[in-house]
């Protein structure tokens, strides 16, 4: 495993993959072309600024939904954590499971973090924006998880305006 995560960045193609949300709803990228999509990589259901994080997206799906941005999250977590994060929260849009890394892998997020002096591998929150082509048009890799769906917005009617 890498010491440093190397996420991908704008200009690439983001690499395909295909999984299974806990209801059994089959996810591909491919199935998200045309639209604007927002994939977002967390470290840990049920926690603050996870839960903070997807509380917003949720808030402002609406917003997004009208812009034709799709929100995809990923974490290490297992399927059954997803679904009771999901139903907790109210949340209308896929979480995928990936508790052996490939798709956390292939976009370069698992890498060596610090907290509090100590040293782990851990998940970088980043979120990939992805534009109807499929291909990475911003990265997001601090985003603010209270105000990351104004974020997402804001960047997409910039890009919208070039």
């Amino acid at each position: 495993m890498p010491l440093k995560a190397k996420p991908l960045e704008c200009g690439e193609k983001a690499p395909a993959f295909q999984s299974k949300t806990f209801s059994g709803e089959k996810i591909k990228l491919s199935d998200y072309l045309g639209n604007y999509t927002a994939l977002y990589f967390y470290p840990k259901d049920n926690t603050p600024g996870c839960t903070n994080q997807a509380c917003n997206l949720q808030t402002n799906l609406s917003q997004l939904k009208k812009r034709k941005i799709s929100i995809i999250g990923v974490s290490p977590d297992k399927n059954e954590s997803h679904e009771k994060f999901t139903e907790k929260h109210g949340l209308d849009f896929p979480l995928i499971a990936d508790p052996e890394h490939k798709i956390i892998e292939k976009y370069g997020v698992w890498g060596e973090k610090k907290n509090y002096g100590k040293t782990y591998m851990g998940l970088h929150r980043t979120t990939f924006l992805i534009n109807p082509k499929g291909k990475i048009v911003h990265v997001f890799s601090r985003p603010k998880t209270k105000e990351h769906a104004e974020e997402i917005l804001a960047k997409v009617k910039e890009l919208q305006q070039k």
